[in-house]
């Protein structure tokens, strides 16, 4: 081995005095030929430093120092210029970006805001300023809430809690520097312990819903007011008619010349008018919610089955219509021509909803519970459930809650008022009850009237009326309360006529007085309901307090009072009356004395 120092490729290397090799460039060496003696590097192994190859002996050839400490630094300079470049192009990166971001940030119509999870403002854009008026160094380290409406803040407080890195949309309202509030709606985000949101101004789309809102409401009651026209017109038509044949009758009746039989004719012809006209003007009352209700013990499956075939007429042929009753009778304490016509405009409901072909269900059940209905919740008891399920078209989910307002029609002008479905609302709650209704879209719907149900037992039914003779006052003393002078007037006079003594105090005050001078002297007050002061009502409440002995007949063609609360116990005669009507009235509470 004669220590001579070969290149990659063979050719030995200049011996220049001494040469050094570090330690870190050892491993690069190794054994070419045992043989002679000769060490050799691969030209591969070592490239971007010192290509180098070392042999020990005393003839061995080193490469200067100052030349391998020469080229390393070359390459090292080289590096650190490439470095330098790809720190300048990533700094120009990065301040590209974040130029971009604070344009972003500056520009941004929306607010921005970076929260702490102490709820104090870290950061906000300048949008706050031109939204809110509050400039950034007045809202940083501030807390939120101090901006949130008082309406508005007990919401945000958990929210900002429970954010846990999902997005969050909220609407709330925010304090604007001059004191009034905007409306924003927020998109929330938290991150690395951070709330990041973007409050979106939406005040001008808060007001263009309200004004909206407050359009669609000013058509619906353009439209009611249109269907009132409607109502009225026909009504005012209707009246006509009667007053018609009312006023002509009268009319021939004053002729000199009139025979017995034209006169019985004229008379019965007066009277069947007036009885369309009572009968008219109760439907009316039906509608408005504010009739006065004849509540009677009946059979509910038996009044169903009895209009049975009148709703089959009415609906079509082409409806089949079938009706399930309960095994056991089904009695309830409510007026049964309103049940009926409950029953008639559900029937015609379920028409209209089939376009004149299906089939309807009517059942009649008892129940235990009427089910949560609209706001108010479930009720344990006795009740009477009649369902009306039809297959028709089925009603909206959002059209629900309006079909039983007055005059809500899906139906077109001329079709009908929407007065139906009231009807049966006004009744069912005047009555105890309320009505269900479940429906699917295209699916059809069922109407469920829920009535108390009671024991018939314990209550007189329609049957247990007193007999239709006209009974005379045998000298019997009446009080009759009236303001209206022409009806007081009528009333004496035909109690009088029935053999009875009567009396006439125009208001309630007048008619204690009358009491007061002497109780014993009246067998009954009949007294009317709406006059100025006090009630027929409080009139009746009050004699029962002081004369309990002392029956009390009210009568009355409308009143809120009866219509909301009934007749607090009080015998109840409907206007208009009759001689007859009147006559059976006092008769049944003298006989209870």
């Amino acid at each position: 081995m004669n220590g001579r120092l070969l290149s990659g490729s063979g050719d030995a290397l200049p011996s220049v005095g001494l040469w050094v090799i570090p330690d870190e460039f050892r491993p690069c060496c190794r054994t070419a030929d045992s043989s002679n003696g000769q060490l050799q590097l691969g030209r591969n192994e070592y490239r971007r430093t010192v290509s180098s190859a070392v042999t020990s002996g005393p003839d061995a050839n080193w490469m200067p120092a100052a030349e391998a400490l020469r080229q390393s630094q070359a390459e090292l300079a080289v590096a650190l210029e490439d470095l330098r470049q790809a720190n300048q192009i990533l700094a120009g990166n990065v301040a590209a970006t974040t130029a971009e971001r604070d344009r972003l940030w500056d520009t941004s119509p929306d607010l921005l805001l970076i929260l702490g999870h102490d709820g104090n403002i870290q950061a906000v854009n300048p949008a706050w300023t031109a939204l809110l008026g509050w400039t950034p160094q007045e809202l940083l380290g501030t807390k939120l809430d101090l901006l949130v409406h008082p309406d508005d803040a007990a919401a945000l407080e958990p929210l900002l809690q429970d954010a846990n890195g999902d997005s969050v949309i909220m609407e709330n309202r925010y304090r604007h520097e001059d004191g009034s509030y905007c409306w924003f709606q927020w998109a929330i985000v938290l991150a690395d312990h951070v709330i990041y949101a973007t409050g979106r101004n939406i005040t001008a789309d808060k007001r263009a819903r309200a004004a909206l809102q407050n359009a669609e409401d000013q058509l619906r009651q353009s439209q009611k007011v249109e269907a009132i026209g409607q109502l009225t017109g026909g009504v005012a038509h209707d009246f006509n008619n009667l007053l018609t044949v009312i006023r002509g009758s009268v009319d021939l009746l004053r002729r000199p010349d009139v025979s017995e039989e034209r006169r019985l004719r004229y008379i019965d012809a007066i009277a069947d008018t007036a009885d369309r006209a009572t009968k008219l003007t109760g439907q009316l009352l039906a509608f408005a919610r504010r009739q006065s209700l004849k509540p009677e013990v009946f059979d509910t499956g038996e009044s169903v089955s009895a209009i049975s075939d009148m709703v089959r007429t009415l609906i079509g042929a082409r409806i089949k219509v079938a009706v399930r009753l309960a095994e056991e009778p089904c009695h309830v304490d409510a007026d049964r021509s309103q049940f009926d016509t409950a029953i008639v405009n559900m029937a015609v409901n379920a028409r209209d909803a089939m376009n004149g072909e299906g089939e309807l269900t009517i059942t009649v059940g008892a129940t235990s519970l009427m089910p949560a209905i609209r706001t108010h919740p479930a009720v344990t008891g006795d009740f009477v459930a009649v369902a009306l399920t039809d297959t028709g078209s089925g009603i909206p989910a959002d059209k629900i809650d309006q079909i039983f307002e007055p005059f809500f029609t899906t139906k077109g002008i001329g079709e009908g008022t929407g007065l139906g479905l009231s009807q049966v609302f006004g009744f069912a709650k005047q009555s105890g009850g309320d009505i269900f209704v479940e429906s699917r879209e295209g699916k059809g719907s069922t109407f469920t009237l829920y009535l108390p149900k009671v024991i018939a037992e314990n209550h007189r039914t329609a049957t247990d009326a007193a007999d239709d003779g006209l009974s005379t006052g045998e000298g019997a003393c009446i009080l009759v309360v009236e303001d209206n002078p022409d009806v007081g007037m009528f009333a004496t006079q035909a109690l009088s006529e029935l053999g009875y003594q009567t009396m006439l105090a125009m208001d309630g005050p007048k008619a204690l007085a009358e009491l007061a001078s002497g109780a014993d002297r009246f067998d009954v007050v009949f007294s009317d309901v709406m006059m100025p002061g006090m009630s027929g009502i409080e009139l009746g409440q009050e004699i029962g307090r002081l004369y309990p002995q002392v029956p009390v007949i009210l009568t009355s063609g409308y009143s809120e009072v009866l219509a909301q609360s009934g007749t607090h116990g009080f015998e109840l005669l409907h206007k208009p009356y009759s001689i007859d009507e009147l006559s059976r009235a006092i008769r049944k509470v003298v006989q209870r004395r």
